[in-house]
């Protein structure tokens, strides 16, 4: 399945080769939203970024389309690092890999799976399992009907092809897959880009409510910066992802709202900040 992808590389970069990053968004997004503007900060940093739309999404056709499949991202992450590891523009030594919001735990397992990168970096990042995340759904009866609408749509799916839909965001709408007010996806100068569709099949809720992404944990050795803000979504787990990380991983506690920093300029602007000192230290380390 072809990827839709993006380079952001200053113009007086040259020919040769610099550090380069992949910066992965948040569920059910596309590369015009958060990936882009991180990219491009990194870019005026003297680093190659690429983002990418997933398999699904944006312009990056496959079926079954607007689908979370959390192993599916992380083997479209993993392709477009391979790619860009053969690239004479980047230096292979110094590649590193940003999830912002869900988009982290899927780089983290990923990463856990032998994703080749010398650094990692979270920003405002999403860790769930299914005990975790059942709050926001409404508690165990809310994940039990969308578990159950999920098989319904599969079955629907494998019959006739058909892919039943909800909207991505919908603010008070409990179909939704994002139902809380936020003006981050309601606001056309912030991420209610035209390249995105608000749109999210119900095939997702089983692979999204049960993934785990702490059984990836044991696996990760490689440096680790978490980026976070007890203002952000579940800020305990990202401390037990570092707790479980132990010596790989740092962490810096900011200011700031979820979707603050996905496009808010002083959270934006400190996380670039400890991204490329991250990226930069573990480069000297390696």
């Amino acid at each position: 399945m072809p990827l839709a992808a993006r380079i952001h590389r200053r113009a007086d970069a040259g020919a040769g080769p610099q550090p380069g990053v992949v910066v992965a968004g948040s569920w059910l997004t596309v590369k015009e939203q958060m990936p882009d503007l991180y990219a491009a900060r990194f870019a005026e940093q003297g680093w190659t970024a690429v983002t990418f739309d997933f398999a699904g999404f944006g312009a990056s056709r496959a079926e079954p389309a607007q689908t979370e499949l959390p192993y599916r991202k992380m083997g479209d992450l993993a392709a477009v690092v391979r790619a860009l590891r053969g690239s004479s523009w980047i230096d292979a030594d110094r590649l590193g890999v940003v999830g912002v919001c869900a988009g982290a735990q899927f780089a983290l397992g990923a990463v856990a799976a032998g994703l080749p990168v010398h650094a990692f970096a979270a920003v405002a990042g999403w860790f769930h399992d299914l005990e975790t995340v059942t709050p926001f759904y409404g508690g165990a009866e809310g994940v039990a009907q969308r578990l159950a609408t999920a098989r319904d749509a599969a079955r629907t799916y494998s019959q006739t092809g058909r892919l039943l839909t909800v909207p991505a965001y919908a603010a008070g709408d409990p179909d939704a897959a994002m139902s809380l007010e936020m003006d981050y996806y309601a606001n056309p100068e912030r991420g209610a880009v035209p390249e995105w569709r608000n749109e999210m099949s119900v095939l997702t809720w089983h692979p999204w409510l049960t993934f785990n992404a702490f059984a990836h944990l044991p696996a990760v050795t490689t440096p680790t910066l978490l980026v976070h803000s007890d203002e952000a979504v579940l800020p305990d787990n990202v401390r037990r992802v570092a707790a479980g990380l132990g010596r790989h991983a740092t962490t810096m506690w900011a200011k700031g709202a979820q979707t603050d920093f996905y496009d808010q300029p002083d959270q934006v602007d400190a996380a670039v900040a400890a991204v490329v000192d991250h990226f930069t230290a573990a480069g000297r380390s390696s």
